[in-house]
């Protein structure tokens, strides 16, 4: 009976974030087509709703073909990875004060940990190839990946200063009275630039130039282990963007009384940071690849770690009065 409820509840957890991948690429779509005046998805369904059904059909029922001179296991395993730790971050995901999968002490470094593990996914899929641009686009990835989440990790310290806890329940209570956005907006930009870059997105897709790499450390896969990747990077994109409103906008805060509608606000949220991501690749051109570890390593760094020792003295010196 155990074991069948946390079933259940994962794939409650599971099946809305699917859906909701789904309907992400959708809403991209008709966005950017808005955008650029054109039209988006509009033929398959109404208002070409059904369009992610079709798309997802159709990368299933194609031929999944392996390279010859590729290492098969790896080859296979890469996507799976890639995709299960995309899908590890939601475990500790609060969605309200009492509704949540698994609320740990850790949960912050649970995520923080999980999500860079993903580097180890698309490493393997880049040597795994046996393809020269699959491996190029591959090493790109790990560094900037690995790159941008230095500078998350000391933004990160920042709140865990003020907060004393890695508990995302006891982080949204903190901000009960003040969003962390207010005082903390700086590294709220710098949270959003580094988020666009750790999930290889425009204008930082690097490990995916077209116009270089053809499609970078995916190049050589088709059919669902193409789905896997898509799916992972969107999954990404979707726990990143609620782990940015628990930091810095509240998370899911509204009256204690009203605990139905707190899934609610926080979905509301989200997808004002989801909208973000959309709007930043129809706006902006790709980066170069010295650009973007400059933005890293000589802006980001520095001040991250200089707003790091700033918080720390004036907690310090806050506990020393009181």
């Amino acid at each position: 009976m155990f074991i069948f409820e946390i079933i259940l509840s994962f794939l409650a957890i599971v099946v809305p974030m699917l859906v909701a991948i789904a309907y992400l690429t959708l809403a991209e779509r008709k966005i950017m087509g808005s955008m650029q005046q054109r039209f988006g998805p509009n033929s398959v369904g109404f208002f070409g709703l059904l369009q992610p059904a079709a798309d997802g059909l159709k990368l299933l029922l194609k031929e999944s073909v392996i390279p010859a001179n590729s290492n098969t296991f790896s080859f296979i395993f890469a996507p799976i990875l890639t995709f299960f730790l995309s899908l590890l971050g939601w475990a500790i995901i609060p969605f309200s004060s009492i509704s949540f999968f698994a609320n740990i002490n850790l949960s912050l470094m649970f995520v923080f940990a999980s999500s860079s593990l993903g580097v180890y996914g698309v490493i393997l899929s880049g040597w795994s190839s046996n393809s020269k641009y699959a491996f190029f686009g591959a090493i790109r990835s790990a560094a900037q990946m690995v790159s941008y989440e230095v500078s998350i990790g000391l933004i990160l310290i920042s709140i865990l200063i003020c907060v004393s806890s890695l508990n995302f329940i006891d982080i949204i209570l903190f901000q009960h009275f003040v969003f962390f956005l207010i005082p903390f907006f700086p590294l709220f930009l710098m949270f959003l630039v580094s988020i666009l870059a750790e999930t290889n997105r425009a204008p930082f897709d690097l490990p995916e130039a077209e116009s270089e790499l053809v499609s970078g450390f995916n190049v050589e896969y088709a059919s669902m282990g193409f789905a896997l990747f898509f799916l992972a990077e969107y999954g990404s994109i979707i726990l990143m963007s609620v782990l940015t409103i628990i930091l810095f906008l509240g998370g899911w805060i509204i009256n204690p009384n009203l605990v139905v509608f707190q899934p609610f606000i926080l979905g509301i949220k989200t997808s004002f940071i989801l909208f973000f991501f959309i709007w930043v690749r129809a706006s902006f051109p790709r980066y170069r690849v010295d650009q973007l570890m400059r933005l890293c390593w000589k802006i980001f760094l520095p001040f991250a770690f200089a707003f790091v020792l700033f918080n720390f003295s004036v907690v310090f010196c806050c506990n020393g009065f009181i």
